[in-house]
């Protein structure tokens, strides 16, 4: 039974950051803006958050800085690739260097290889609700997370609406369909194509946060540890759908809950069990592939493609 609640739990854990990338950045998948900076954002948020929290201990100002900073890359991401119609990949590969290059060149000023948070209690940061924390299972599921996981899974069900029931997401999804039409509709296409694009560097940032001051109470350079590009593969499995998309960040985080669980019963071969989560991303990505194509080509749409 603790094994199961122990799965559970680290499925919730390890999915949180995924959600939050996936649920901000499908806006930007809706309005045909191919964001690849998700890893790089989210590790700012990681870097400055942990910083702050470092030098102040305020949390909320470690969430408000971390928030005002990565809404910076997003507008730099969206004046270089939006604006000025740069190549997206080029603009989003560059800020996911730049972010660990920054904090890199900060750690050494400070003389350290990662930001360490001693004086910080995080278990603070965990809602235990009564009653419900003490039920088998339904209790490592529903109790003992911090603010920001409860937020991402809020946030599923809110984007939702937001995408499919209100007069923004309508606007993105028909500025992403066929921006021509939007334009002589009189839509803003750029202005819906800036905020498809900050609206996921805000989510970006709760992500870090979340992985880095919550959760571990460290930052290291390399602890997205290719997160973001799981979530555009799960935005891509889901078809930038809010719900579906969200499945399929949770299967990563149910497989990597699997391998860091059972990883203590494979002995000598428990380092294996790293790549399996990474392995399942790209089988479902190739799977889900083969069936669209597949459609459509039944469909009679061969070059669709």
């Amino acid at each position: 039974m603790e094994l199961i609640n122990n799965i559970l739990y680290d499925t919730v854990y390890h999915s949180t950051p995924i959600i939050l990338c996936v649920i901000g950045g499908m806006f930007a998948y809706k309005a045909n803006v191919l964001n690849i900076a998700l890893e790089g954002m989210m590790l700012n948020g990681a870097f400055i958050s942990t910083l702050v929290m470092f030098f102040t201990g305020n949390l909320a100002l470690a969430v408000i800085l971390a928030i005002l900073s990565t809404l910076v890359y997003g507008l730099v991401f969206s004046v270089m690739g939006i604006t000025y119609k740069g190549n997206v990949i080029v603009v989003g590969l560059a800020i996911n260097l730049i972010a660990p290059a920054i904090a890199g060149f900060v750690m050494k000023m400070m003389e350290t290889a990662n930001i360490n948070l001693t004086n910080v209690n995080i278990a603070k940061f965990k809602i235990n609700i009564p009653l419900i924390k003490d039920i088998p299972i339904i209790g490592a599921i529903l109790s003992g997370h911090p603010p920001i996981t409860y937020l991402a899974f809020i946030g599923i069900a809110a984007f939702a609406v937001l995408m499919y029931k209100t007069k923004f997401g309508i606007y993105v999804r028909v500025v992403g369909e066929n921006e021509d039409s939007a334009k002589s509709l009189g839509i803003k296409t750029n202005f819906y194509k800036y905020a498809a694009v900050l609206i996921g560097a805000f989510c970006c940032a709760l992500a870090g946060v979340n992985l880095s001051v919550e959760r571990l109470g460290l930052y290291t350079n390399d602890m997205t540890a290719g997160r973001g590009f799981i979530a555009i593969a799960a935005i891509y499995c889901g078809q930038g759908k809010p719900v579906l998309s969200s499945l399929y960040a949770i299967l990563f985080g149910v497989a990597r809950s699997l391998a860091v669980n059972l990883s203590i019963y494979a002995g000598p071969a428990a380092g294996l069990f790293d790549i399996i989560p990474y392995i399942i991303m790209v089988t479902v990505l190739a799977v889900v592939s083969i069936v669209k194509y597949k459609n459509v080509k039944v469909r009679g749409f061969k070059n669709e493609l």
